[in-house]
């Protein structure tokens, strides 16, 4: 008999409010479905709650999570995960960070995190591809992404290739090692959970001058980036048995 191939870790760091929780599912559900894995296909480990992964050789590849969280808080949680992630990435696994995971890798791996000087970004952007990779083959120059996040990577990690780039952001997609890569945007953001969240939260948003409204009348879907997803794990983690 065939063994189960081992499971695709999603590292949890957070998840939105309890009404976009319930309608939406939590982050690391969001990433799993938009990574096109079934609930026994993936390890959720709520970092975020304290819990630890096994060592990275329980595991062919791992995704981290967005998070409400910021890195430069440095939770204990926050730096336990970063050490791991360390560990797994000069293990080999392969990874992929979002927004908040993208932060944490780069920190990790010896980037710099801080409050993007630019403002917070919200809804639907334009990213520009920057570099060639096989992760990015075949992507139009130009392609929209959903974004949510109040700080960036500010400085990447020595060796690393800027792949993507945003004009209030240059470091939107970033490749570390083969393998190993993070994006700033939300590949696994849909437009209704953006369209609630930005309505439910337009009085807040209005009074840091955001028209909540206006972001949530400019949505798009966005297919190219979400299928980032799909392609890392064809790509560098297809499951074995």
């Amino acid at each position: 008999m065939n063994a189960s191939p081992m499971p695709v870790l999603i590292l949890h760091t957070g998840d939105p409010e309890g009404t976009l929780r319930d309608h939406h599912g939590g982050y690391a559900d969001q990433l799993r479905r938009a990574a096109g894995l079934q609930a026994g296909q993936a390890s959720i480990v709520a970092a975020y709650r304290g819990e630890t992964p096994l060592p990275p050789a329980a595991y062919r590849a791992v995704l981290i999570t967005g998070s409400p969280a910021m890195v430069t808080d440095h939770e204990p949680w926050s730096e336990a995960a970063a050490a791991w992630l360390r560990e797994a990435v000069a293990a080999g696994l392969p990874v992929f960070g979002v927004c908040y995971g993208h932060q944490l890798l780069a920190y990790a791996l010896g980037g710099d995190v801080d409050y993007n000087p630019a403002g917070r970004s919200l809804g639907t952007r334009v990213v520009k591809r920057a570099d060639d990779d096989p992760l990015t083959a075949g992507l139009p120059a130009e392609f929209p992404a959903q974004m949510m996040h109040s700080q960036i990577v500010t400085r990447p990690p020595a060796g690393s290739a800027v792949l993507a780039r945003a004009g209030h952001d240059p470091y939107q997609l970033l490749r570390y090692a083969p393998g190993v890569y993070s994006s700033q945007f939300h590949p696994e953001f849909g437009t209704d959970f953006m369209r609630e969240y930005l309505l439910r939260n337009a009085q807040r948003l209005s009074e840091r001058g955001y028209d909540a409204a206006a972001l949530a009348d400019a949505l798009e879907p966005t297919p190219l980036a979400t299928g980032l997803l799909k392609r890392f794990l064809d790509l560098f983690a297809r499951p074995t048995t």
